[in-house]
């Protein structure tokens, strides 16, 4: 038996490993960030809500299951940003416009989430910058519509 990879007109080519774009490793140290965060927020409901003395305990436990729950996108768009992984993009993508209306609300809050919205919306723009750029789409192997390869 032969142990090497046979391809099919039908699927595509891997792109080739090169060195990652300082732009890739970004994007990706910014949704490892905030994957970071909702996992740090999430623990931190749940142990409240488990030994602390929240209004509704109940809630503040499904809530902190929830956020860890939601961590796992973010961090597992990272690991794949940063092995080069063509799937990784949508996850990362959703993860910041996911992010964009929390940022917006907390915005309009009169507290100190306020300089946590502009953080967060920041973190999401420039996530979203530096993941549709083309050195980004180019080194991940994704290609624009219309450009397809010749299949004989």
């Amino acid at each position: 038996m032969s142990t090497e990879r046979k391809t099919t007109p039908e699927a595509p080519q891997a792109p080739e490993t090169g060195p990652r774009p300082g732009r890739l490793t970004a994007a990706a140290a910014l949704a490892g960030l905030e994957g970071l965060a909702l996992l740090g927020g999430g623990v931190y409901m749940l142990v409240m809500g488990l030994a602390g003395s929240p209004d509704s305990p109940r809630q503040a436990e499904t809530g902190g299951i929830t956020l860890i729950v939601l961590a796992l996108l973010p961090l597992l768009a990272a690991r794949g940003l940063l092995k080069l992984r063509r799937w990784s993009r949508g996850p990362a993508i959703i993860t910041q416009i996911m992010a964009l209306p929390v940022a917006w609300q907390l915005l309009q809050a009169d507290s100190a989430a306020i300089p946590a919205g502009i953080a967060l919306a920041a973190v999401a723009i420039a996530s979203l910058v530096l993941l549709v750029n083309p050195a980004a789409t180019e080194a991940l192997g994704i290609r624009g519509p219309g450009d397809v390869q010749d299949q004989k």
